[in-house]
């Protein structure tokens, strides 16, 4: 994987946007991994980008009907949580030492919830997709959010049934709009870095299992797939059968293998900037 020649990328294509609505301030909710998370000392300080959170309902009846509680006791606090906010803060981190984006050190929440709060954050991730449950309306906002120019990135789902369950939702948001893969020359894979070798991201159960992969044969093969709006600009970049929010989230262990987590920051990195510029 090449470094490509550094581009002055800044914040090109926030302008569009523009200042909808005073943003929200950052607020951190519980979580399923981790509580009382440290803050990083400049959370605070304003910047121009941030990578937002989707905050959505799952299959396990989060947030409405939830069925099910922690070990202590709490209530499920939604599978939108997984990994945060220990993945958000280190990802944010890299996007500040690897490019040129004024980012934030915190993530941002946001929910598909009627107001116009997720339109002033154009970079949308989802996680554990292959367990959310969009309603109509969260469909039709998530809708509005891309054809407005936002870019939606989901990881973290694996096999047949949570694709089936992915796709079930996705195609609330985009009935008539193909899912494809990502050909090997599409130029966000070639944005910051060259991405011509890309391999299985594994998540924190190869701790476990000394195993790549999830769900059986089905989850085996990675795939880098996508939606495209009218004019070919990927809208939606979709992570299946991998693991990269694993990978940003244990950056920092010994453990787990450097390749694996150079593979997850350089993909986000190249599909942040490709948003930024396309």
């Amino acid at each position: 994987m090449r470094l490509r020649t550094a581009l002055p990328v800044g914040i090109l294509g926030l302008a569009a946007w523009g200042a909808l609505h005073a943003q929200k301030p950052f607020k951190e909710y519980p979580a399923i991994e981790y509580e009382n998370f440290a803050l990083p000392p400049d959370w605070n300080q304003k910047a121009e980008w941030t990578r937002a959170r989707l905050r959505y309902p799952d299959i396990y009846g989060y947030p409405n009907h939830n069925r099910y509680r922690l070990r202590g006791g709490e209530p499920f606090p939604g599978m939108w949580t997984m990994d945060y906010p220990r993945s958000d803060r280190h990802l944010l981190r890299g996007v500040r030492r690897l490019t040129r984006i004024d980012a934030r050190s915190v993530e941002q929440v946001v929910s598909l919830d009627g107001e116009d709060e997720i339109y002033n954050w154009p970079v949308l991730y989802g996680v554990e997709v292959g367990h959310w449950l969009l309603p109509d309306d969260e469909a039709k906002q998530l809708r509005e959010f891309l054809a407005r120019g936002g870019f939606f990135m989901c990881d973290d789902f694996h096999g047949d049934q949570e694709w089936a369950t992915f796709t079930e939702s996705m195609t609330k948001v985009f009935p008539d709009r193909p899912i494809e893969d990502i050909p090997d020359k599409d130029p966000i894979f070639h944005t910051l870095y060259d991405l011509d070798e890309r391999f299985q991201v594994p998540g924190a159960l190869y701790f476990e299992t000394g195993l790549t992969y999830e769900k059986g044969e089905s989850g085996k093969v990675p795939h880098w797939r996508c939606i495209r709006d009218d004019k070919g600009r990927i809208v939606v970049a979709i992570c299946h059968n991998m693991d990269l929010g694993d990978a940003w989230e244990w950056s920092d262990d010994p453990k787990y293998l450097e390749k694996w987590a150079s593979l997850a920051y350089r993909i986000a990195m190249n599909y942040f900037i490709y948003d930024l510029t396309h």
